[in-house]
């Protein structure tokens, strides 16, 4: 038999060893936990003191509108690390293709901080 069939085997062989282990471990913990619940267990802790208001408020769309912002540009600035670690030959060609990339990125940036979504008020 060929070798990637050996390496599908021990693929197969870990993912039952992973999901036999993840299910003996829930099952070990359900027999052992406390099951004895009362009023207080069950209600929501908040320092000490009692719960008041809703547990969850309304949050305003412009604290995700900059987390989706940060996510977008965080990603976008790995997708330049493999071109710093091959630039040397790479050639013109790819430095004028990343400069193009940087230039659509700060059009964007731009944009953003036209329309007030970099705002944190």
């Amino acid at each position: 038999m060929s070798t990637s069939f050996y390496d599908l085997i021990n693929v197969f062989v870990f993912t039952l060893v992973g999901t036999a282990f993840v299910g003996i471990v829930l099952f070990v913990s359900k027999l052992v936990r406390c099951k004895n619940p009362s009023p207080e267990k069950l209600a929501p802790y908040e320092c000490g003191n009692k719960a008041s208001g809703e547990a969850r408020p309304q949050t305003q769309i412009r604290y995700y509108l900059f987390a989706l912002l940060l996510v977008v540009f965080d990603v976008e600035m790995i997708f330049l690390f493999p071109w710093g670690v091959a630039f040397r030959s790479l050639g013109l060609i790819a430095l004028v293709e990343v400069a193009l990339f940087i230039g659509i990125l700060l059009l964007g940036l731009a944009f953003a901080w036209r329309k007030g979504a970099l705002k944190w008020q």
